[in-house]
């Protein structure tokens, strides 16, 4: 089953990809856990260009190619393989990033937008994405807690970038019945026992 997690930056995915881990392999489910931009030699080295702040001055084009490069390497090196294996793969962030970010949140057109991602994902849709909504409130004061120096080069962009990646998520939700929205404003655990109880559903929906 491939499972990926969504929201805005500080939304607490990193945590709730690590609880399900923990929980599907008490099942003797094997598992791989990985991330975006990254997770092969090439994706972390573009990882690296887009994340660090030295550049400020890349274009909106310039990023919505650097990062379905390097989700189209991931794709056809880990995940397709790693499917085919009988691997639970976890995702932290996927194509729906890019609509997200690059599409609604810097304005790309939503058709180009569309195209590129396809090209780069290969026919590879995720079984099932959740998305960790919290208010924009929420995130600043998380994001206060980070010391300015170690955020990304997106973490620093303001409330209203993030308020327009927000609702694309949320419009996102409704279009595709494979989103599950989830409080991210809730307690972790109780946080995790919604997800875990939505992949069994799923599980029973896959597995004849």
């Amino acid at each position: 089953m491939f499972i990926t997690f969504e929201g805005i930056d500080f939304c607490g995915k990193s945590t709730q990809i690590e609880l399900l881990k923990n929980h599907l392999k008490k099942q003797n489910k094997k598992v791989k856990i990985i991330r975006e931009p990254g997770g092969t030699l090439i994706s972390e080295k573009i990882r690296e260009l887009l994340l660090s702040k030295k550049n400020g001055e890349m274009f909106n084009e310039a990023e919505i190619f650097l990062f379905s490069a390097s989700r189209a390497q991931l794709v056809r090196e880990r995940i397709q393989p790693l499917l085919n294996e009988g691997f639970y793969v976890l995702s932290d962030r996927f194509h729906d990033s890019t609509t997200a970010y690059q599409g609604y949140g810097r304005g790309v057109d939503l058709d180009t937008v569309k195209k590129i991602n396809n090209l780069a994902i290969d026919g590879t849709i995720p079984d099932l994405t959740f998305i960790i909504d919290i208010s924009i409130n929420i995130a600043e004061g998380r994001k206060l807690l980070k010391e300015r120096e170690q955020l990304d080069r997106l973490e620093i962009l303001d409330e209203e970038f993030f308020n327009n990646v927000r609702n694309g998520y949320l419009k996102m939700a409704n279009e595709e019945k494979r989103f599950k929205i989830i409080n991210g404003e809730l307690d972790k655990i109780n946080i995790s026992e919604i997800i875990f109880n939505e992949v069994k559903k799923m599980e029973e929906n896959l597995i004849p």
